[in-house]
């Protein structure tokens, strides 16, 4: 049977490392694999055990959580020969915290069902900060009935855990999140221009605005990077590229047209085919100030 206490974490980018950090905090055993091993070693000094793949790192684990880039990559560290499904014993409990297709979701509950594998879906809202801090929104679909074996492990990385359905119902879940923050973060970016345009400071713009009736994280959080003209990112806009496409596709299919997502995914496209890629989301406003 697994260890107890010992979970395999899988992926260790900006927000995975605080992560998995705090299962460490929290005493497990974790044994770790992330592509780069050095980005993983203020994780390995601190009492992680290093995996050659993820297959090694599920092997005798009561937990694995995977925390990827891109679908394909979920695909590629659960299903392939030195995989997770390949290693994990029956009663293991493997919760994917990366944010992908429902589609996919389902599909690999179906295979873990078959492998005697629990497998969840619970992606993540809350940015860098929210995971250096503990106090993520974890969106969560799977088994109801095996919730509560794996809420343990949750807790120690966020603090709004809600089971939201069957399988792939924490993706969807995570595409309505993904969609409120698109029309979010073109707002900030508007608001923030016509304060400059008006010849405004930003910084008492936003003391006024962020407690009104506007007031949301993105104001709080984001915009004072914004105006620091910090692009560091606490979420990728590649990533968040890829977000939007995954919930314009999944709107498709259902018939709902989306005309303020697709607006946004333009924006960001545009960022991200002038080098913006690699800069957090934040960097929005250089699409309205630098035109």
């Amino acid at each position: 049977m697994p260890l107890s206490k010992s979970i395999g974490f899988i992926g260790t980018g900006v927000m995975g490392k605080s992560m998995c950090g705090h299962l460490l905090d929290a005493g497990y055993e974790v044994k770790l694999y992330t592509r780069t091993r050095e980005k993983a070693a203020p994780l390995l000094e601190r009492g992680a055990k290093w995996c050659e793949t993820p297959g090694e790192a599920a092997a005798g684990s009561s937990y694995v959580i995977t925390m990827v880039g891109y679908p394909e990559d979920v695909t590629e560290v659960y299903q392939s020969a030195d995989g997770i499904f390949a290693h994990a014993e029956p009663g293991t409990h493997c919760v994917d915290m990366t944010t992908s297709t429902p589609k996919l979701a389902a599909a690999l509950y179906e295979e873990g069902k078959k492998r005697g594998v629990s497998v969840f879906d619970a992606p993540v809202s809350g940015g860098d900060i929210g995971a250096k801090e503990k106090r993520l929104a974890i969106m969560v679909g799977g088994n109801e009935e095996d919730f509560d074996s794996i809420l343990p492990v949750l807790e120690c990385m966020g603090t709004n855990i809600v089971y939201q359905g069957p399988a792939g119902s924490g993706q969807h879940t995570k595409m309505c999140n993904q969609i409120a923050i698109a029309g979010t973060m073109t707002g900030a970016g508007e608001s923030l221009a016509y304060a400059y345009k008006a010849g405004l400071d930003p910084e008492k713009v936003l003391q006024s605005i962020e407690t009104g009736a506007a007031g949301s994280w993105t104001l709080s959080n984001l915009v004072p990077r914004m105006i620091r003209e910090d692009y560091s990112p606490g979420f990728f806009i590649k990533h968040f590229i890829k977000d939007m496409g995954i919930a314009i596709e999944a709107a498709e299919e259902m018939s709902l047209e989306t005309p303020g997502l697709r607006l946004a995914r333009d924006i960001y496209d545009h960022l991200a085919e002038n080098g913006g890629g690699d800069e957090g989301t934040q960097a929005i406003i250089r699409y309205y100030t630098e035109a």
